[in-house]
C-alpha cells in the first residue's frame, strides 16, 4: 500500500493557527454579547419596576377597601399602628394615642400586607374625628386632609377638595426617602431635593402631593416616586349608608 509523506511541520502549525479564534476576535465577540445583554437588561429592569409599582398600588387599594370595611363594621376608622413592628392600632380608650398623627398603617388590625414592594412599611394618616370610637362620624363630621398634584406648568393644583379627605395611605416608593424599614429604621431624605415627598412626610399628616414619577430633581417639587391613595368620603359614606351605619 502506497504511503504518503507527512506534511511539513511548518504547514501543521499554519493549519492549527487558522483553526481557532484569535484574541482580538474573541474580544470583539465578548463586546457584542455584552452590548446585547445590556440592551436586554434595561427593559427587564423597567418591567420589574413597573411590576413593583403595580403590586404596591394594588396592595394600597386593598388597604383602602379594608379601611372602609373597618368603618362599616365599627363606625369609625382605625388609628395608626403602634409601631413599625406592631401593626395593631394605637388606641388609648376612645381616641388615638397619637392625635397628630402621621403614622404606620395598622396592618395587623386590618389583616393586610405590612410592606410595599420596596420593603418599606406603609404609612397612614386619618382625621381624628373619624377615628373617635365614642362619637361615630356622620355626614357632617369635618375632615382635614387635602391632596394636591402638579399641573402641566408645574404649579400645585387641587387633586381633591380642600380639607375633604378622611384618610390617606402612603408608600414612599422606590427611593424610599423618609420611609421605614421592616425593623422601623428610617431612611434619610434627599436633602434639599424631593420637596413634594417632604410634604408627604409631614408629621401633621394633613397635606399630601400625588403626581407622576420622575427622577428629575430640577422639576417643580423635585424628583418624585411616592404613591398616594386616599379614602373618598363619598364612597365611604355610601358604603356606610348601604350598611345602615349612617342615616
Amino acid at each position: 500500500m502506497k504511503q504518503f509523506p507527512a506534511p511539513p511541520r511548518r504547514a501543521a502549525r499554519h493549519t492549527a493557527r487558522h483553526g481557532g479564534f484569535t484574541l482580538v476576535e474573541i474580544a470583539i465577540v465578548l463586546v457584542v454579547v455584552g452590548l446585547l445583554i445590556g440592551g436586554l437588561l434595561t427593559p427587564l429592569s423597567s418591567q420589574l419596576e413597573q411590576r413593583r409599582t403595580a403590586d404596591t398600588q394594588r396592595a394600597m387599594e386593598e388597604a383602602r377597601e379594608a379601611l372602609i370595611g373597618f368603618a362599616v363594621r365599627n363606625g369609625y376608622l382605625p388609628c395608626p399602628a403602634i409601631s413599625a413592628a406592631n401593626g395593631l392600632e394605637d388606641r388609648s380608650g376612645e381616641r388615638c394615642t397619637n392625635e397628630r398623627r402621621m403614622g404606620f398603617l395598622p396592618w395587623a388590625t386590618l389583616g393586610l400586607a405590612k410592606l410595599d414592594s420596596w420593603d418599606h412599611v406603609f404609612l397612614y394618616s386619618a382625621t381624628p374625628d373619624f377615628t373617635d370610637s365614642a362619637v361615630p362620624f356622620r355626614l357632617a363630621t369635618p375632615r382635614d386632609i387635602t391632596v394636591a398634584t402638579r399641573d402641566a406648568a408645574g404649579n400645585l393644583a387641587a387633586a381633591t377638595a380642600p380639607n375633604d379627605i378622611p384618610a390617606v395611605i402612603l408608600s414612599t416608593g422606590r427611593n424610599g426617602y423618609g420611609g421605614f424599614s421592616d425593623l422601623g429604621v428610617r431612611a434619610a431624605d434627599a436633602g434639599t431635593g424631593n420637596l413634594d415627598e417632604k410634604v408627604n412626610l409631614n408629621p401633621a399628616g394633613t397635606a399630601f402631593v400625588m403626581r407622576g414619577v420622575s427622577d428629575n430633581a430640577k422639576l417643580p417639587g423635585g424628583a418624585f416616586d411616592d404613591l398616594v391613595v386616599w379614602v373618598s368620603p363619598n364612597i365611604l359614606f355610601n358604603r356606610m349608608i348601604a350598611a345602615q351605619r349612617l342615616p
